[in-house]
């Protein structure tokens, strides 16, 4: 190994990596690190009014930042955009898959149950999380793979291994996303370039706007019987915190991961360790 090369594992000087869904909580929190440390953070959002608290953030760092409505769901949308990176910065060497989530209208619970579920609410959380990845795949993959070289990462879930109750169109999404990672890391290996690398990481259980409602009661602020039976499932007793994510994440991107492809890297507190007993 030269030794000499391991400070290139958080250099990221001159590399443009965009990121679908970077307006978020979890994804801001990856562009500030990625600005942080050099790298072009180009974050795409149909939302972009809730970018206004990372504006100053990635003014912090070496890097440069780009805001771009953008919707990872309109394939036209996503190919003007590339076509403007490309010209501005002349090539797109990473891309992490940030856009998703879940909506309470595709949730089982006291109000609706399975039967109920609205097929426009099921239809809009798996159209967010697995064919917003594969759209965003197919444009900057494309780029990649003309240069042949590249690094996607998606964003699974722990729900994708083992399915969450009353969370049916997230969990059925995100278990898509990882075995779409494993496909995609061979297909571009096999017909592109051995050197454009697939991953994913499959968060644990991260406090977010979109599931507070599932972990803290609205009433009390207290944790919900579902918050506290997650927390006694994590061996690490806390939720996940958005910088958790940063160290896996860098890896992935950087030469140190360079033999790493189809991977889906659990960070999750050890949640997916813990049998129970």
């Amino acid at each position: 190994m030269d030794l000499e090369k391991l400070s290139e594992n958080s250099n990221f000087s001159g590399r443009t990596i965009v990121i679908p869904g970077g307006a978020g909580i979890l994804g801001g929190e990856m562009a500030c690190a990625l600005v942080h440390c050099g790298a072009n953070a180009i974050i795409l959002d149909r939302d972009l009014s809730r970018s206004e608290a990372l504006k100053e953030r990635l003014k912090s760092g070496p890097g440069t930042s780009r805001l771009i409505h953008a919707d990872v769901l309109l394939k036209e949308s996503l190919v003007k955009t590339a076509e403007a990176i490309v010209a501005e910065f002349g090539e797109v060497y990473g891309l992490i898959n940030a856009a998703g989530g879940n909506e309470p209208k595709a949730t089982t619970g006291q109000e609706r149950s399975f039967f109920d579920l609205p097929a426009e609410a099921l239809k809009h959380v798996v159209e967010l999380n697995l064919l917003g990845s594969i759209l965003s795949s197919q444009v900057f993959g494309r780029i990649m793979a003309d240069r042949g070289e590249g690094v996607i990462i998606n964003i699974s879930s722990m729900s994708a291994y083992r399915p969450l109750t009353r969370t049916v169109a997230y969990s059925a999404s995100k278990a898509a996303v990882t075995n779409f990672t494993q496909w995609l890391a061979v297909h571009m290996a096999h017909e592109y370039s051995p050197n454009i690398r697939v991953n994913a990481i499959a968060p644990g259980f991260f406090h977010t706007a979109q599931n507070h409602f599932l972990l803290y009661d609205e009433k009390t602020g207290s944790l919900t019987p579902r918050g506290s039976t997650i927390i006694e499932h994590t061996p690490m007793k806390r939720f996940g915190k958005p910088e958790d994510l940063i160290g896996a994440l860098l890896w992935l991107l950087s030469p140190g991961a360079q033999f790493v492809t189809g991977a889906v890297i659990a960070v999750d507190g050890g949640f997916s360790a813990f049998s129970g007993v």
